[in-house]
């Protein structure tokens, strides 16, 4: 029996505080548990993640700035019998990407979706992104944003009449860390069943561009980020969690 883990014993690149850091874990847990690292593929984006592939012991493609839904969708259709789930922050989802992801879940392909945000172009700067909340300072926003709104992309997915689980989760203290696994590990199970599209958000912290300790970061989580983008499951159609 294979017992290699789904995550290499090998040191992170990203920043202290980052939130790829825990979701990494959490992926690579929830693979080890239900015992699918040998089928798993997963699409890298363009962002602070897209060295992922040096972390994990499966196969991952790395694709086009916004792309991942459609290499996903073609995996999965050629090799069916693997799971299939793309990595994605705000800038390569909510912006370039957003009619790709719209799309994929609006035909209820079979993969999983994990959304990374951290409501900041994390790799570029810090610039104001897609769900840059209103009033928070980014390079570009110095005085707060103040106009527009973030996009809540958990909840333009939700509205859709083929995804069949999307939540939002948070990683900033242990019980939401993981409540976030058992969002993670419930979508990766609803695929491999062959239930349909599944999308998991995660509300995660960028301390390096939004100019605060990770412990201020985790607080400005709970009392501003959390408020802007409520945490919980937005839709199960085969169950509850």
């Amino acid at each position: 029996m294979d017992r290699q883990k789904a995550l290499k014993a090998t040191s992170f690149h990203y920043c202290a505080g980052c939130g790829h850091r825990t979701m990494h874990r959490l992926l690579a847990e929830s693979i080890d548990e239900l015992g699918i690292r040998e089928k798993v593929i997963g699409i890298a984006p363009v962002g602070c993640a897209v060295f992922a592939y040096n972390y994990f012991n499966f196969d991952i493609l790395e694709v086009p700035h916004g792309r991942p839904p459609a290499a996903a969708t073609a995996i999965k259709r050629v090799r069916p019998d693997n799971v299939v789930f793309t990595y994605q922050g705000d800038g390569d989802l909510a912006a370039i990407g957003l009619s790709e992801i719209v799309h994929s879940a609006a035909r209820g392909e079979n993969i999983t979706v994990l959304f990374i945000n951290n409501a900041t172009y994390g790799m570029t700067g810090g610039q104001m992104a897609p769900t840059t909340i209103m009033g928070q300072v980014t390079t570009t926003t110095p005085e707060g944003r103040n106009s527009g709104s973030p996009l809540k992309v958990s909840e333009i997915i939700a509205s859709l009449d083929t995804p069949v689980f999307v939540a939002r989760g948070v990683l900033d203290r242990r019980d939401n860390i993981e409540l976030t696994k058992n969002y993670i590990k419930k979508a990766l199970e609803y695929q491999v069943s062959g239930k349909g599209f599944t999308f998991i958000e995660a509300l995660a912290s960028c301390p390096t561009d939004w100019h605060k300790s990770v412990s201020e970061s985790e607080n400005w989580i709970q009392s501003d980020m959390s408020k802007a983008f409520p945490p919980g499951v937005l839709l199960d159609r085969m169950g509850v969690i």
